[in-house]
Parts: structure tokens; sequence; C-alpha cells
């Protein structure tokens, strides 16, 4: 592993578009959400891009992408809370990291404290930490999930410690979406109120406390994330009455599936609602202008797509279990979970505004991940970020310059750990998509995503010469990428 003084100090990545030396480095607002479903996303469903879902209540997200630039193909590198996080935030896989699944938090049933995971402060560098040292005022608000710092002696681990000059939020990775517990100045108490409300009031709050000086803040919310309800009257009510579209699958609980979906979708116009009011803050201190508003989410989300609900480690939403060992051409593991790698959990809304860079209404359809996001950033504050990270600057992509020779393939990965034991490698191109799980014989998948975008035929056992040295091709490419994690 690299060491952090080695880290910071390296050159910059040569990118083909620079932000000029002379111009005043803007601020920099992610929100990062949480489970939120690309699909969960308004104007998306209306593009025509999702079917078999409703049209989510988002306005605000809405006006944020006609505002800048919105990714038809952004992609998690694993779909599950801390190994997505640790990947957003250090841009280098989960897999590097030591974080193959979720961290259970003090007081869940998996946690161990003899073996605790975490982001080692010493020898990663986060998002924070380069914009720190490039003169940024950095704060977080809300969901960290990597690692525990809240045990004697694990003071090391604090957000604070990993960049952040500012944290109020959660200490583990959930809370409930009402009257939760939550740190503020070192101390954990409960707090009255709307989740999702509470932490954006604090967002605000900092916001306006810096606004005189280059700030970056990570709103990471805990909603969509369940559980879902209470949310305000104003989130519930456009689902009060709808009856919504679901996916299509044999055997679904179809009832379940549609009252989860109205829960869901309730929770994701709060964490909407919640933008516009960090939007009209921009506004009203007149930041808007010099400041890069980015929002995405941790990985994406399944509503009964493929027979589950959840994201990688999904959950059968079936009345039943699927019979037989096999179902559609892959071996059925667990009665309960689906490790997977399907693109409804690798993919995730990405939304980014930018005035005087980013024209409006810009639409990117090149494929681009989380890796992405810290070069990026790295780019815009004139900063030094390592060379060899994965990751690519998408200021190229966002200036409406796209380079001839952009790559849309992508690797992902996730081994899952907890409930069930799946080892998942997945290498992904414009046409096609193989999954490999080195740890199950026979949950191995190849997709047509051209003739199957849905993913719902696996093609791994089918016998034609052409699709068996594509299933090659493409199996050299992921060991590759594999063996260079």
């Amino acid at each position: 592993m690299f060491q952090a003084a080695y880290l910071v100090a390296v050159v910059l990545f040569a990118f083909s578009m620079v932000v000029p030396a002379s111009a005043a480095k803007p601020n920099v607002v992610i929100v990062l959400t949480d489970d939120q479903a690309p699909w969960a996303f308004g104007s998306a469903v209306r593009s025509g891009q999702y079917a078999d879902v409703p049209v989510a209540a988002t306005p605000n997200l809405d006006r944020l992408a006609s505002e800048g630039a919105v990714f038809r193909n952004f992609f998690c590198t694993t779909p599950v809370c801390s190994p997505a996080r640790a990947s957003f935030m250090t841009g280098r896989y989960a897999s590097e990291l030591g974080i193959p699944d979720f961290i259970p938090q003090p007081g869940h049933k998996l946690y161990d404290a003899s073996d605790e995971v975490r982001l080692d402060p010493d020898s990663t560098v986060t998002i924070a930490e380069l914009l720190q040292g490039a003169g940024y005022q950095t704060g977080l608000v809300g969901k960290w999930h990597l690692g525990d710092w809240t045990a004697p002696g694990n003071e090391a681990f604090h957000p604070t410690r990993h960049g952040f000059d500012y944290f109020m939020g959660l200490t583990g990775g959930g809370t409930s979406p009402d009257n939760p517990s939550l740190e503020e100045e070192g101390e954990v108490r409960k707090f009255e109120g709307l989740t999702t409300d509470i932490l954006t009031d604090r967002a605000i709050g900092f916001i306006e406390r810096n606004k005189e000086r280059p700030f970056f803040l990570c709103l990471s919310t805990r909603a969509p994330h369940g559980r879902w309800l209470p949310v305000a009257p104003e989130d519930w009510q456009p689902y009060a009455e709808l009856d919504p579209a679901i996916p299509k699958y044999p055997g679904l609980d179809v009832s379940r599936i549609k009252k989860m979906m109205r829960e869901y979708l309730a929770s994701t116009s709060g964490v909407d609602r919640n933008l516009g009011r960090l939007l009209d803050a921009l506004d009203k201190n007149q930041l808007a202008s010099n400041t890069i508003v980015i929002f995405t989410s941790d990985h994406g989300f399944n509503m009964g797509h493929h027979g589950i609900w959840h994201k990688g480690n999904g959950l059968w939403a079936t009345k039943k279990q699927p019979p037989g060992e096999y179902h559609n051409g892959t071996r059925v593991i667990s009665n309960k979970y689906r490790p997977n790698l399907y693109d409804e959990s690798l993919r995730v809304p990405a939304v980014v505004r930018w005035p005087g860079t980013i024209a409006p209404g810009t639409v990117i359809a090149n494929t681009a991940t989380a890796l992405d996001i810290l070069p990026t950033l790295a780019d815009v504050a004139q900063a030094s970020a390592d060379p060899k990270l994965k990751g690519r600057s998408l200021l190229p992509l966002l200036s409406g310059k796209p380079p001839e020779d952009w790559n849309n393939d992508i690797y992902a990965e996730y081994d899952m750990i907890h409930y069930a034991t799946a080892s998942l490698k997945c290498y992904r191109t414009d046409r096609y998509k193989l999954v490999r799980d080195d740890h199950n014989d026979g949950c191995d998948e190849f997709f047509d995503l051209e003739e199957d975008p849905s993913e719902n035929h696996n093609l791994i056992n089918d016998t034609r010469p052409e699709v068996q040295q594509k299933i090659q091709e493409l199996d050299a490419l992921l060991r590759r990428h594999a063996a260079s994690e």
C-alpha cells in the first residue's frame, strides 16, 4: 500500500483538460445518497431510459440535471455500502483497501471487536485530504460507514482523521429515519425530527460558516436506505394513491413490492426536497455560480428487478424461493440472498452542475465510475493525486469534449462475506457483460446487453462459437484487471 506522505507528493495526473492556474478555486458540494437507484430519478425515467418503474417526484434533482450534466452510465465498483464508499472517497477499488463487504457497527449482530475492518488513514488519501491540502475547508455531514471510532483506542479512525475539518452525523452504517442518534461536536445524542432534514440543517450551516473561503462539503444522506418511513407529508403525497409500475418477474410478491416501492420513493423525495433546500442556500449566499454540485449515490438498488430487492447482497422478492437448484441458468446459492452484480445494483444517478463550465442540459452517454470523482476534483483544485489510480478526470466529458479513445469498459467486484458467500467479479463493455463467481460453481453469467439490456437471459452455457469467443475475450480482460488490483 502507498503511504499517505507519498500519495500527496506525487505529480498530478496528465489530463487533456485542466483548470487554468488563474481561475478561482470553486467550492465543491457532493450529495451522496444511500441506496438510490438510477431509476429513482424523475427525468431519467421520463427520458425513456427505464421501464416498469414509476416516475419519482424529484423536481430538484431534475432541475439540477437541466442546469448541468447528467450521466446515463455512471457506475459504482462494489454495490454495497462500505466498499462502495471506500472506493468513492479514495479512488481505489475496495479490494485494494481490504473492505470486501459492509462493516457491521457496534450493536449489530455481526459486529466483532476483535476483527474490525476500517479505512486506514495512514495508507490512504481521501477526497477530503486532497482538497484540504489544496486550501479547502472540509466538512462531512451524515454517513461515513468506513470503520468504528467510538471504542476506546479507535479515535484515529474518526472522519476528522481522514481530512474533514468538520463532522456531524452517523457513527455507524445506519440509524432511524426520525429522532436519530447522531454525533455532533464529539458527543452522541438523540435529535428530534426527520434525519434527512436534520442533516441538511447542519450542511447548510457549514456552507454559511464557510462562504468566505473555498469549501468542500459532502452531505452523505442516510435516505433512501431502509427503513423508509416516516417521511414528511409532502414527501408521501405523490405516492399516497399511486398504483406503481413495477418490474415483471415470475412469482414476484407484487403487493409487497408495490408497498415497498411507494415507501422507497417517498424517502427519495425527502432527499430531493432537502436537495432543494441546499441549492436554495447556495443561491441565497450568492455561491451557486462558483460552486460545483455533484449528486450521486453509493450504489444502485433493485425493487423487484430479477426477482430481488436491495443491492449487491439482494434478497429474493418472490413469494417462494425460485424452485430448483438453477434459476434462469444461474445456480441458487442461498434461500434468502442473491449476491449479484446486476446493472441495477451497479448503476447510480450522477448529475454535475458547474455554471460557466458545464453547458445546461448536457447528457453524457460515456461510461464513468465512482473511481473518477477523486481525479476529477484533483484536476479542479490543481492538487496532486496518485498517478497510479485507475480513475480518470471527467472534465473532458463535462466540458463537452470527450476524447475519441474514451474507454467505456468497467470492472466491478463484490466479495460477499456476510449472510452468504460469493466472490464476484465482472467485466462490462458497451455490448457484453461477464460475471464470474470464484467461490460458487455454476454461478457465472454472460449477457448480451444489446439484445438483453435487462440481463434476463444468461448465455454462459450457450454453445454458439461466437458467444464462447466473446466470453473468452472478456474473461481475459477480467482476469488481467483483477490481477492488477
